[in-house]
């Protein structure tokens, strides 16, 4: 079972703390407690490294399955 990433973030505008899944790092979001519009970011700089990772492995589950010669 797969498990979500999630990282920590204040609300701009009503301050409150919000749990933020790394898929949505760079994107443009709303405050489920006051409705103010924010773009999710990490403030210790993790969001490019994660944004990286998130992008290296879409890469790798859209390339083709490479099979090793004489494995089934």
């Amino acid at each position: 079972m797969a498990r979500t990433t999630y990282f920590v973030q204040e609300c701009p505008t009503c301050g409150r703390t919000l749990h933020v899944r790394v898929e949505y790092l760079g994107k443009r979001l709303v405050c489920q407690h006051c409705g103010g519009a924010l773009i999710a970011t990490d403030p210790e700089g993790a969001p490019s490294r994660a944004m990286r990772l998130l992008e290296r492995a879409d890469e790798l589950l859209q390339s083709p399955q490479r099979r090793t010669p004489g494995c089934a």
